[in-house]
């Protein structure tokens, strides 16, 4: 079973970046595809962008297309999310998630484990 914990989250004004990193331990990193989910108040957790186990493969949601960017490290265990341009309606916990296929899929339940999220505040 693999154990996700994100981080970089935080407060920054829009028009600015932000990464955010997953470390990932207790599996191996490789068999996983990986993805970045967000759920902002009282709203429903959606999909931001997935990467496939080794990486040649990523999906993104429509919306969010050339503003972020995921890549992944198999050999540090971790899968990294660039957000540039950030907006005020970005604002939300980032969750970090894995699932065991070869595929990438922008269904929340498709995916298998999920970190405790990190907080994404921008501001106007």
């Amino acid at each position: 079973q693999v154990q996700l914990v994100e981080s970089g989250g935080g407060l920054v004004q829009a028009g600015r970046s932000l990464r955010l990193s997953c470390a990932a331990s207790g599996g191996a990193f490789s068999s996983y595809a990986m993805g970045w989910f967000r759920q902002a108040p009282g709203q429903e957790r959606e999909f931001v962008v997935g990467i496939s186990r080794s990486g040649d493969t990523t999906r993104y949601a429509d919306s969010l297309k050339g503003r972020f960017t995921i890549a992944r490290d198999n050999a540090k265990n971790a899968v990294y999310l660039q957000m540039n341009s950030l907006k005020p309606e970005d604002t939300a916990v980032y969750f970090c998630a894995a699932a065991r296929s070869t595929r990438v899929s922008g269904t929340r339940s498709w995916w298998d484990y999920w970190g405790q999220g990190t907080q994404v505040t921008v501001s106007s």
